[in-house]
């Protein structure tokens, strides 16, 4: 499964670096992907957003079982 979360994250990794932010993984739990926005994404206003409309429907699309993206700021 994590695997496979890589491999969409590489996937939305250019779409994130042309705001000027970038997308890192942090783990895979419980139905959850854990991310961490970074760059100019991390205090972005539309951050939720991003999450919400475009990663998430982008991990759904390709793995069903996945119930939500939670953004971690470590």
């Amino acid at each position: 499964m994590e695997e496979k979360i890589k491999e969409i994250i590489e996937k939305i990794r250019p779409y994130i670096n042309m705001d000027g932010g970038n997308i890192e993984f942090i783990k895979y739990e419980d139905g959850y992907v854990y991310i961490k926005l970074t760059g100019a994404c991390a205090d972005c206003m539309f951050q939720d957003n991003t999450i919400n409309d475009s990663i998430l429907e982008m991990f759904t699309s390709e793995i069903p079982e996945i119930k939500g993206v939670i953004n971690v700021s470590i």
